[in-house]
């Protein structure tokens, strides 16, 4: 499956250079509002332990790729427009915003955690702004537009329910499965606000507020991006967050930093690999004056104090923690641990938790699928029936009457 993270948040808060040191593009970054009037879209990496120093072997990835022992598996990325007040009746580029979210499996939700933005998402005075504030307002909206969407639905929803026969989660779930709204997502949100056996037509507008935010939360996994955490006032600013919002993770980040090390690595100047603690300056003759300075900020400012520019941490936390994903390796030759083209190791899936063998084979390929017998788990020798579920790093010979893979 495709992994699509959205990053949301006001404008000005860094979305678009966090953005870009995920995916080494260029989209545009200015100080004016709205300069991201329209979704950039890009590939970034969860990052986890590859198995191939496990096994002894040298892998040669196919669909991800493996740096100092570790592997970079893609997924999708979207930098939305930044978000005001009013943004769930259509304000600003609010439709574009919310149809966008909703394609997404989580978002990272983007702070300027040194308060450098005012309410209206204008650069202003480090300080002057209020972080906890700006997320939110943000998060309002969002849940403003689940209880659009479910209000201007309810005599619809009652109707599937009653009348087709259908159960009021099932009902919910058809409705709203277009922003990624699942059946087992309603019958949690029922439970927690207290809804189940209700008559959903008789519901008050306080139960209705409550079942929506209940809604957004378990159906759209949020991660809170504390950004621009070199700047003065983040630390104390970072603290307030992480206490406001003790139910959610709060990750610091410096995404202006991690970008300078992606483009510097990219032109061969320092060695650095994503998500570690360090880099190595290795052809400082032909740093500038200026590359010179900004290398000795971001290792006293952002390494010496966070320890990482936290970009990458953030997005394996969201795949791997949020998500819950696996990362599963299927081979066609169990002794080299090879695909039929005697690559090693060549592929790595991400599976959400509870996923079984039959999904994985549908996932690597539908005619793998058709004729799916079992899989030898290449740790034990043990033959692994259909419904096995998978764990994460597991390494599967899948043997099918199609093909073997």
């Amino acid at each position: 499956m495709v992994i699509r993270i959205g990053i949301i948040g006001k404008t000005n808060a860094g979305k678009t250079t966090l953005f870009n040191s995920m995916t080494l593009q260029t989209a545009e970054i200015s100080n004016y509002p709205f300069t991201t009037k329209s979704p950039n879209e890009g590939i970034a990496q969860a990052v986890t332990l590859c198995v191939h120093k496990e096994f002894s072997v040298q892998d040669n990835p196919k669909n991800s790729r493996c740096e100092d022992g570790w592997r970079f598996i893609p997924i999708e990325v979207t930098d939305l427009p930044g978000l005001i007040k009013g943004a769930w009746m259509g304000k600003g580029l609010g439709n574009q915003f919310l149809s966008v979210a909703a394609q997404s499996d989580a978002l990272l939700h983007v702070v300027d955690a040194s308060g450098s933005v005012d309410k209206d998402g204008r650069v202003t005075e480090a300080g002057t702004g209020d972080p906890l504030a700006d997320v939110a307002d943000v998060e309002l909206e969002l849940v403003l537009w689940y209880t659009k969407l479910f209000t201007s639905n309810v005599g619809k929803i009652g109707k599937l329910a009653k009348l087709q026969g259908s159960d009021l989660p099932t009902a919910v779930a058809e409705v709203m499965q277009g922003i990624g709204v699942k059946k087992e997502h309603v019958v949690y949100a029922l439970k927690e606000g207290l809804l189940e056996g209700k008559d959903v037509e008789n519901w008050t507008e306080k139960e209705t507020q409550n079942f929506c935010w209940i809604l957004r939360d378990v159906s759209k996994p949020t991660l809170i991006i504390a950004n621009k955490m070199d700047l003065p006032n983040a630390a104390e600013n970072f603290q307030k967050l992480r206490e406001q919002y003790k139910d959610l993770i709060v990750v610091p980040t410096s995404g202006e930093a991690e970008l300078s090390l992606r483009r510097a690595e990219q032109k061969g100047l320092i060695k650095y690999v994503p998500g570690e603690e360090r880099f190595d300056v290795i052809r400082p003759q032909e740093l500038s004056d200026a590359q010179r300075t900004a290398l000795a900020y971001i290792r006293r400012k952002v390494f010496g104090e966070y320890l990482r520019t936290g970009v990458q941490f953030a997005l394996s936390i969201m795949v791997f923690k949020l998500l819950k994903m696996n990362a599963v390796y299927p081979v066609a030759d169990p002794e080299k641990l090879t695909d039929k083209m005697g690559n090693v190791l060549p592929d790595v899936y991400l599976l959400p938790a509870g996923s079984t063998l039959d999904d994985l084979a549908r996932t690597v390929h539908t005619d793998l699928h058709k004729g799916l017998l079992y899989a030898v788990d290449i740790r034990t020798g043990i033959h692994l029936p259909t419904d096995y579920v998978l764990r994460d790093r597991d390494v599967l010979s899948i043997v099918s009457t199609s093909r073997r893979g």
